[in-house]
């Protein structure tokens, strides 16, 4: 009686591939980042006003006005940078842990939701952008295992 033991063959993705995968995503939130900087320093006053209006964060709203656009710059040019890309998609997952709690926070306590986002971005409902920011989330952390796994693998 014969017996054949069938193997399972799993789905791996190359070194070469996850290197791409995480070259990939580090663009993609790179963009996002900077067209998102870019707005916010191109209309500035607009960004302000709309910060102020924010019950919470409104005695801060000058402050924040300029750290979160040159928070988003910097995690920009630590993206860029290869060596710094990976503590670039950390900064990038705080950075939008953070915008995603504000967006919780403002659905479930604001009258008003003001936006200062930009491009197609703005035209999304606030249950779509808070899904829209935890698909980035969850990019930014599919990048960061890939590269430990990358890691791992070469050890």
């Amino acid at each position: 009686m014969e017996t054949s033991i069938k193997h399972r063959t799993r789905f791996r993705l190359t070194d070469q591939t996850k290197e791409w995968m995480v070259y990939g995503i580090c663009l993609l939130c790179l963009a996002l980042f900077a067209s998102a900087a870019y707005g916010k320093i191109a209309d500035h006053e607009t960004f302000v006003k709309g910060l102020s209006k924010v019950s919470v964060i409104g005695g801060a709203a000058v402050y924040l006005a300029w750290f979160v656009p040159i928070a988003e710059i910097i995690v920009c040019v630590l993206l860029l940078v290869p060596a710094l890309s990976k503590w670039g998609l950390y900064g990038f997952t705080g950075l939008m842990t953070v915008f995603t709690g504000y967006i919780l926070s403002m659905l479930f306590w604001a009258k008003k939701l003001p936006c200062h986002c930009n491009l197609i971005i703005e035209k999304l409902s606030w249950g779509q952008h808070l899904w829209f920011n935890v698909g980035f989330i969850a990019l930014a952390v599919l990048a960061l295992w890939l590269g430990k796994a990358k890691q791992t693998l070469n050890k």
